[in-house]
């Protein structure tokens, strides 16, 4: 109990201790990387060029964007590093910086998509008040009031993981600084710090999914109403992969953070986390904006396209 946390380091067991699979993982993710960067940036600059696309959900595809470029950035490069080394280590405070952003950014992540959701509520089912109801004004509440929401969550996890204490080595069955694994390791009580999680994990969860349930089942209900079977099945196609991947992210997240220790496998854990962390910020300017038709057209007159 002696030992000083801050100038202990953590060693983290994944993904691999095999050499030559963690250079397979290294081009995998590495390719990964590129195309989150390249993508969302794509998002960002065409948003903000084209003129057409200055409008709420667009607006809120930007900001998710960003929040998806940050997300990554926190995880895959000293995730790469840590492939081409020896021993995977990170300081104590790289760990926590590492985590505390992890936090602010998932959190953030899933109220901007609750954001999106509202919009395209308001959009299909109160077309005529839309352009009221979804001003500019309220646009930059929602996203503001999401980075409260991502900063207070993190806040609130991570001022009490201060206080822990870490005896002998530090290894996190881990690839990175997640709060669960985190806590495994720690010889202090933790009941405290899980009671903190837990709670928080429950009122921060359910305050993004329920109203992105709603408005998903609102629009849906709206949909089927639609007469046209051309119009259901685009609007059905739109809205299904939007809300595959918002449930992807909700199980897998939640089931991360919520589960008990003893149902904990690293297999598992760590599949949960390249889906939340590193493939979903791949797969939303995919899902969300590289397939739509505005998108592509803009894309065209910025580059030269037909």
């Amino acid at each position: 109990m002696e030992n000083q946390t801050e100038s202990s380091e953590f060693i983290f067991l994944g993904l691999s201790s095999n050499p030559q699979l963690n250079i397979f993982f290294f081009l995998v993710f590495s390719t990964i990387y590129l195309l989150t960067l390249s993508g969302n940036v794509t998002i960002i600059l065409v948003i903000r060029k084209e003129p057409s696309l200055y409008t709420p959900m667009y607006y809120f595809l930007s900001h998710l964007s960003f929040v998806d470029i940050c997300y990554s950035t926190d995880i895959v490069p000293k995730m790469l590093m840590n492939l081409l080394m020896k021993k995977m280590t990170i300081s104590f405070t790289g760990c926590l910086t590492q985590m505390f952003f992890s936090l602010l950014l998932s959190v953030t992540e899933v109220f901007i998509l609750s954001a999106m959701a509202y919009d395209r509520y308001t959009a299909v089912c109160h077309p005529l008040h839309y352009i009221a109801i979804m001003n500019k004004t309220l646009c930059a509440y929602l996203v503001m009031g999401a980075w409260i929401m991502g900063f207070l969550f993190a806040i609130i996890n991570t001022v009490p993981t201060l206080s822990l204490q870490f005896c002998g080595i530090h290894k996190i069955s881990h690839f990175s600084c997640e709060l669960p694994p985190l806590l495994k390791i720690s010889c202090s009580d933790t009941f405290f710090n899980n009671m903190i999680l837990l709670s928080s994990v429950v009122i921060f969860g359910l305050g993004s999914f329920l109203p992105t349930f709603v408005s998903y089942f609102q629009i849906i209900s709206t949909i089927l109403n639609i007469r046209s079977p051309e119009g259901r099945s685009k609007a059905f196609s739109t809205c299904s992969s939007h809300f595959i991947v918002v449930g992807l992210l909700y199980m897998t997240g939640m089931s991360q953070y919520m589960k008990p220790s003893s149902m904990s496998s690293m297999t598992i854990d760590e599949l949960f986390s390249i889906q939340y962390s590193i493939l979903t910020p791949m797969l939303n300017p995919i899902i969300y904006s590289l397939k739509n038709k505005e998108v592509k057209k803009a894309l065209g007159r910025i580059f030269g396209g037909k």
